[in-house]
């Protein structure tokens, strides 16, 4: 039986892989097979239809054939999709639950997003690392992304939906993670569809919610608050959280907001939520934030880089710079917390 320094010695000889590399490196391919799988709506066939062979999502989906069955398969080694013993293809747990358009758990809105928008912004990362300017549509002075956004509501209603897709398994953390049996009102500032709304108001019962955006969401969020049966416990609030005060609560969220701006934004928007609430109240902030040693998060340090590629001056943050842009702003005992995934959460008490 060899010692463990012989172990350690073999080990430290082994010849280095280049496997890590080139599977990083090629990520892409398995990113955009999803991506596009998303977009046909497989998984939502195979929710509505229940298995399939490869024919009939062919026909279904509208595929030439040449390629289908290593796209259907490639899905299957990625763990999107299961194939039986008779060839017929379905949809795992998560990708039922998840990807299915007609599942309330949709995030496919995220997905939807990422693979109109946010892929082919991304093939620019080299020219925005060089120039520190946005690759999105406000590349070489263009016009503002977020105005044209919002002055369509078709693509408005898209994107808030993409941003349900985000906020829903943080609204359910956030539901379980904070004492609301304390409180009876709360506000979300950019509440987008009203996901983490509808989510917090609808596990407690006793709640009275607001949802904080700009005017044109407010049918958006109204039909869906209608959906979800909350309506008279929820209502919208519009305005402009950069030139505004913010809505008066005993809570105030700010979920994806902080890293879309700079620092002074940043700064500006703690002190509004301070000034905003009563004496005891508190603000929940949570993004993907970065850990403090700047070594794990990789989504968060990603996600900071998507700010460059879609924001003039957003970047995301450590936990440790949040608690202490609260602590400026005048809070007294902030606390943290992880939540889902790269996520976290600051309570930040006045």
């Amino acid at each position: 039986m060899r010692s463990a320094t012989e172990v350690s010695s073999r080990d430290a000889e082994a010849p280095a892989s280049p496997a890590a590399i080139l599977q990083l490196g090629m990520a892409f391919w398995g990113s955009k097979a999803l991506l596009t799988a998303v977009e046909l709506g497989l998984f939502t066939e195979l929710a509505r239809h229940g298995p399939m062979p490869a024919s009939e999502l062919v026909a279904r989906l509208g595929l030439h054939g040449r390629g289908a069955s290593d796209f259907l398969d490639a899905l299957v080694a990625l763990g999107m999709l299961r194939r039986d013993a008779e060839g017929r293809y379905t949809n795992t747990p998560e990708t039922a639950l998840y990807l299915d358009r007609a599942s309330p758990d949709y995030i496919g809105g995220l997905l939807e997003m990422a693979n109109s928008r946010l892929y082919p912004f991304w093939g620019r990362l080299t020219e925005a690392l060089r120039s520190g300017r946005p690759q999105n549509e406000a590349r070489d002075d263009g016009p503002d992304p977020f105005a044209a956004i919002y002055a369509d509501p078709t693509t408005l209603e898209v994107f808030l939906r993409a941003m349900s897709g985000v906020s829903l398994p943080n609204a359910r953390a956030i539901a379980a993670a904070f004492p609301w049996q304390d409180v009876r009102s709360f506000a979300d500032i950019g509440c987008a569809q009203g996901a983490l709304v509808v989510e917090v108001a609808r596990i407690h019962p006793h709640l009275e919610g607001c949802g904080f955006d700009l005017p044109p969401v407010q049918p958006v969020f109204e039909r869906y608050v209608a959906e979800a049966g909350l309506s008279s416990r929820i209502r919208f609030a519009p305005g402009d959280f950069l030139s505004g005060p913010l809505p008066e609560a005993e809570v105030l969220i700010m979920g994806h907001i902080l890293h879309d701006w700079g620092m002074k934004e940043k700064r500006m928007l703690m002190r509004k939520a301070y000034q905003a609430l009563p004496p005891g109240g508190a603000l929940i902030v949570y993004d993907a934030m970065i850990d403090d040693a700047r070594r794990e998060n990789a989504f968060g340090l990603l996600m900071s880089l998507n700010m460059l590629i879609e924001t003039p001056d957003g970047f995301d943050y450590t936990v440790a710079e949040c608690i202490g842009w609260a602590r400026e702003a005048g809070f007294g005992e902030v606390s943290a917390r992880p939540l889902q995934g790269p996520h976290s959460m600051i309570v930040a008490r006045k």
